[in-house]
């Protein structure tokens, strides 16, 4: 089936575990709950008429509103994707001048359009905010980023969005305590919260004493949940597992993120699931990590390299 999505860009996004996520989620369940929705990616995903999204960024939470309400259309969004691309393409110092202008205005503002277009010619599609609240990634030095081609892209990404969100849907700006709060012994809770003792680019930071209050709102909830966190990389291990998640059913997987503009900044990481219910997912998947797709054509250019070399000689 296909992934859908979302027209909102961020560091970490789930897009390529949502089918694992997909395989833990408990049959039956009558609503989707998220307190850390984030971009939507994972709840766009999981076939609910009903949910309830939540995140700490506002910004992120206006933006769907607008769609479920019709204030963002694709024809609004592709009118404006045109109207401030042409604009970025045209402005003095490779487009900085215009991506900064929308900074502005959208700290100023909180226009939600605004906020899209930043999401998408920020640099290396993260979203970060000063302690003022307002937005603080560089530009992406693409001044030519909104072709027609890419504005179609986003424009098709809100349309699928569009046909998701329900009027049964609703969206919050709370703290997590009280979205967990909400749930009965029929929803199913999933929780994607910033990871301890690793960058986040989210709205506000995450602290060991959050960690121990999300731990506590999950110990004591009668729904069930899926918490996705790290579990171990090549250098460390995460200690939130010992201390809390090992009263948990915890599932892991080998995974690949990226911090950064260049290959060599890609790193491996264990992924861990962590639930409350009973699941046929194997424990574990360590050693068959997917490769990112340049590096395995770079290890397929120098194998040819070699066998050129070797039948020259």
């Amino acid at each position: 089936m296909r992934i859908i999505t979302p027209p909102l860009k961020s560091q970490g996004i789930k897009t390529k575990l949502v089918p694992w996520i997909q395989a833990v989620c408990p049959r039956g369940c009558a609503r989707w709950i998220e307190p850390f929705s984030g971009t939507g990616v994972v709840a766009f995903n999981m076939h609910f008429f009903d949910a309830v999204l939540n995140d700490i960024n506002p910004h992120i939470i206006s933006f769907y509103l607008a769609i479920q309400t019709r204030t963002i259309t694709p024809g609004s969004a592709r009118l404006y994707l045109e109207k401030e691309g042409n604009a970025l393409r045209l402005a003095g110092n490779d487009g900085y001048e215009h991506y900064r202008f929308i900074r502005d205005r959208f700290n100023k503002e909180h226009n939600p359009l605004d906020f899209l277009f930043l999401s998408r010619a920020g640099f290396n599609g993260m979203m970060r905010f000063n302690k003022k609240g307002g937005w603080n990634i560089p530009f992406c030095k693409k001044p030519g980023r909104f072709s027609q081609a890419y504005v179609t892209k986003i424009v098709n990404q809100i349309k699928d969005v569009r046909e998701i969100i329900t009027p049964e849907w609703k969206f919050y700006n709370k703290d997590f305590e009280e979205i967990i709060g909400m749930a009965d012994t029929d929803d199913v809770i999933y929780c994607d919260p910033p990871y301890f003792g690793r960058y986040v680019d989210f709205y506000n930071g995450w602290t060991e004493r959050d960690e121990e209050r999300l731990f506590h709102a999950l110990f004591q909830t009668r729904a069930r949940f899926i918490l996705s966190t790290w579990h171990h990389n090549a250098y460390r291990k995460n200690d939130m597992i010992h201390r809390f998640w090992r009263y948990f059913n915890v599932v892991t997987r080998d995974y690949f993120y990226h911090s950064g503009g260049k290959l060599e900044n890609r790193r491996a990481i264990v992924e861990a699931l962590v639930f409350n219910f009973e699941s046929s997912v194997r424990a574990h998947n360590h050693g068959v990590v997917e490769k990112p797709k340049q590096l395995v054509l770079m290890e397929k250019r120098a194998k040819y390299s070699v066998k050129e070399k070797t039948a020259v000689s």
